[in-house]
């Protein structure tokens, strides 16, 4: 008896991973949701460890580990860690000494170079701010991605510690809010940037407050879209990983520690009401 030799295809049941320090990341995978609706995803927010921007690379290191292990363990196939933290500290690490001994095949992606990619795009006087963690600016991450593409470019970063605890405590409109920030803006204004890159998730809560803090011609570069299209045009340049992945508009997330702020909360940042489930990743 003859038997077909041909290979069935591959079914469609891998997932979209997505892991952030806290729910700011769901800012990220919402535009994502928008841009690419018919995949399934699983989120993660580390939120028993936030912040990271005041941690060590060490320990940063260590936390995007234990997530990425966790989210490869719930069969994602491609994760984005829409930290900038992590992404500035701990990407590199984990796509060049990590994933190739502890899981071979498996992709990892950062929101740092599209983000810096589009704000080159967008500038027109070649000045551009950048406002996020003290890690991700102490690590140079944007300067350098931003310095690739055009070494001209005059790049001038602000460390702004105290917006995530504001806006994680649901502190977005609050007057308190809005004198930090304008402290922290003004030596970025004063360098006349045109274009001013939002290099934490959390910021695009406050998208809204921070063009009103500025001139209405600096052009604010927020990541959600931005990373949004990156991983559209990264499936159809890579179609052996897009052919792996269930489409059934699944959507589940995960938090390292379970509370009602994060439902609550995180549904605001992703725009819809969410379930969430505890994750053990220590």
């Amino acid at each position: 008896m003859a038997y077909n030799t041909l290979m069935a295809p591959s079914p469609r049941n891998k997932t979209i991973g997505i892991f952030d320090s806290g729910f700011g990341g769901l800012t990220i995978m919402r535009g994502i949701v928008k841009e690419l609706p018919d995949y399934d995803f699983v989120y993660l927010g580390d939120t028993a460890r936030v912040p990271y921007g005041t941690r060590s690379e060490e320990t940063i290191r260590l936390f995007t580990k234990q997530a990425i292990d966790f989210l490869f363990s719930k069969n994602c196939d491609l994760i984005i860690i829409a930290c900038n933290t992590a992404s500035s500290e701990a990407l590199a690490h984990i796509q060049q000494q990590y994933l190739p001994v502890k899981h071979p095949g498996k992709k990892v992606l950062g929101v740092i170079i599209p983000t810096a990619e589009y704000a080159a795009l967008k500038t027109k006087n070649g000045n551009i701010g950048v406002i996020a963690t003290e890690r991700t600016t102490s690590s140079n991450a944007f300067r350098n991605e931003l310095w690739k593409i055009n070494p001209a470019l005059k790049v001038n970063q602000n460390a702004c510690p105290l917006l995530v605890p504001f806006i994680e405590a649901g502190e977005h409109n609050s007057q308190a809010l809005k004198l930090v920030l304008k402290k922290y803006l003004a030596p970025l204004l004063k360098k006349k940037i045109d274009t001013l890159i939002l290099g934490c998730t959390h910021y695009e809560i406050i998208a809204k407050t921070i063009q009103n803090s500025v001139d209405k011609d600096i052009t604010i570069v927020s990541e959600s879209s931005v990373v949004a299209k990156s991983l559209k045009e990264y499936l159809k340049r890579h179609p052996e990983i897009e052919k792996t992945l269930s489409k059934k508009r699944r959507r589940t997330f995960y938090s390292t520690d379970l509370t009602d702020t994060f439902e609550r909360r995180g549904s605001k940042f992703f725009g819809e009401p969410i379930t969430v489930k505890k994750a053990d990743i220590a």
